[in-house]
């Protein structure tokens, strides 16, 4: 696993993939790819992997797929069970395409 590195600037149009490195930066995960359509759970084991690559001190934006609906109904509850409720999140808001931006700030 490498770390990166980059700005926190760094584009947000393209999410990066959720496990590749480790993340020294605030990032965005990218969770809306048609597999991701097809399987909600794809979608959680994704999420909490992203959690689990991003370093303390920065944030992960969380881009869901829009077929799941809101990440209220499926995620947040999956995330709190997972981090034992050590997270905090917001939710940002719904993306032209219909998915979804959670910020997940990992301490």
């Amino acid at each position: 696993m490498t770390t990166d590195s980059r700005p926190a600037d760094h584009d947000h149009e393209t999410p990066d993939s959720a496990t590749d490195r480790v993340h020294d930066t605030s990032w965005s995960a990218n969770l809306e790819l048609p597999r991701h359509a097809a399987d909600r759970d794809l979608v959680v084991s994704e999420a909490v992997a992203a959690v689990e690559h991003t370093t303390a001190g920065h944030h992960v934006n969380l881009v869901t797929h829009g077929d799941h609906g809101h990440p209220e109904t499926y995620l947040y509850d999956a995330l709190a069970e997972r981090f034992d409720g050590g997270l905090q999140y917001e939710y940002v808001e719904q993306c032209g395409c219909g998915g979804h931006v959670t910020r997940v700030y990992v301490e």
